[in-house]
């Protein structure tokens, strides 16, 4: 009899979750990134979050919550309900906070879900039109010759932009400042006006400005050379070999979200990120597709994890 029930109450369990699935999303959906309108992050949430809603009939919402290298959008989804409505589209700055924020209000592996990855892109080594800087050479050059009076930006500390920089200094062998500002758009705008001297910008937000000639590109962070600017080397190329980073974003939800929910969302996003206007967009942005299962990328996160934590310690990266 006991037997019987168990496997009944398993049964009933499975029927819900199916229920959950096949209804699910059944109100608008808000996505969280946890950095500036117009940064990497937003471009890409957007992107696929607008198909999502034309998938799921229902509205997909950004609710763009920047600060604190993303840890404060990620708090307000650790906290949120585990139904599926509020997710998280966050940088690889996901993996590095842990590292650098030892009183974070979440923890990272226990209080989120994989949910999928987006993509992931380049970035581009910019520089402000009067720098005169034509080379990676050229600016380590500089730096060598000035410790410490040359600087770098970053959307935040502990973001992807700021590992980048991080480093880029250590294989470098350069002594320059790190100024961290909310995101990717402010960073941009500092960097033309020759107020910082150099910013890892994602490839997407950056695009437009060295189009415009308003940015000088010197070097991308990936081993390969970005599609987009095929004529910009690789920082291995240009004296740093084996440099490669590569600015990833993925999708997460609060933990003890029904895994048949996170099952349909992952298998949503595969289809989005391979439909043709999507790749086409994609392409444009120098972003490519990264599908993982949500096992596969919970297994890429924790390996991240360990990395970041390496990267944080060697630069001596701490919370302001």
């Amino acid at each position: 009899m006991k037997l019987t029930k168990n496997l009944v109450a398993v049964l009933l369990m499975l029927v819900a979750g199916a229920a959950n699935a096949q209804g699910y999303p059944n109100k608008p959906v808000k996505i969280v990134v946890p950095f500036t309108a117009g940064s990497a992050t937003d471009i890409l949430g957007r992107t696929i979050g607008q198909k999502l809603s034309e998938m799921w009939g229902q509205p997909v919402v950004i609710d763009n919550k920047p600060g604190a290298g993303g840890t404060i959008g990620a708090t307000l989804v650790a906290k949120s309900p585990p139904d599926g409505y509020t997710l998280l589209v966050h940088s690889a700055a996901q993996a590095v906070n842990p590292a650098i924020y030892p009183a974070l209000q979440y923890d990272t592996e226990k209080d989120f879900v994989e949910v999928a990855m987006l993509g992931g892109q380049p970035n581009v080594l910019v520089v402000g039109t009067a720098t005169g800087f034509k080379t990676v050479a050229d600016l380590i050059a500089a730096a060598k010759k000035s410790p410490g009076q040359l600087n770098f930006g970053s959307a935040g500390i502990g973001s992807g932009t700021h590992i980048n920089g991080e480093k880029f200094k250590l294989a470098a062998g350069i002594d320059v400042m790190h100024i961290p500002y909310k995101g990717t758009p402010e960073a941009l705008t500092e960097t033309m006006t020759g107020r910082i001297t150099y910013f890892f910008s994602p490839i997407s937000a950056a695009l437009p400005n060295v189009r415009e000639g308003k940015l000088v590109a010197l070097g991308v962070s990936t081993a390969k050379r970005a599609s987009t600017l095929p004529n910009v080397p690789t920082i291995a190329e240009s004296g740093l070999p084996g440099f490669d980073y590569n600015l990833w974003v993925g999708m997460f939800a609060p933990a003890r979200t029904p895994n048949d929910i996170v099952d349909k969302i992952n298998a949503d996003v595969a289809r989005v990120v391979q439909m043709p206007d999507v790749r086409e967009r994609m392409a444009a942005l120098g972003a490519e597709a990264m599908p993982m299962t949500p096992a596969e990328f919970r297994k890429f996160m924790r390996e991240e994890l360990v990395e970041s934590a390496k990267v944080v310690k060697a630069a001596g990266i701490k919370a302001p």
